[in-house]
């Protein structure tokens, strides 16, 4: 059975590229637009990963991050946090906030976010 994931991302192109490659790895991918929409698709479907962009309308992902990681139903959830932000602050302030990765959006963010996954044993390499 494929894995479930929760791909949270305000734009459209990005979340139609990420969710191909997702999909192309053979997970079930679903797609929230804004924070508030992502929380309440992770409080009631509970995914199996979580794919969570850090500038999102409503919420951002590092509050996102916080509220799922406080709670008992969904703290061992993995979560991976995409941003365009300054890559050390960002980073920081991800892996703070309880995140199990955090991928710079770039030109290698595909290959990063593979690469993750690989290494959490979520795909095989």
């Amino acid at each position: 059975m494929p894995k479930d994931v929760l791909l949270v991302e305000d734009s459209l192109t990005q979340a139609a590229q990420i969710k191909a490659t997702l999909e192309g790895l053979g997970f079930l991918v679903r797609v929230a637009y804004d924070g508030p929409e992502g929380l309440r698709e992770v409080m009631e479907k509970h995914p199996d990963l979580i794919v969570l962009d850090v500038k999102l309308p409503g919420m951002d992902g590092f509050q996102i991050c916080r509220r799922l990681k406080r709670s008992a139903d969904t703290k061992k959830i993995p979560i991976i946090m995409l941003t365009e932000r300054d890559e050390a602050e960002a980073t920081r302030s991800g892996l703070q906030a309880g995140a199990d990765d955090y991928i710079p959006k770039d030109v290698f963010a595909t290959e990063h976010l593979i690469d993750t996954l690989q290494q959490m044993g979520l795909v095989n390499g």
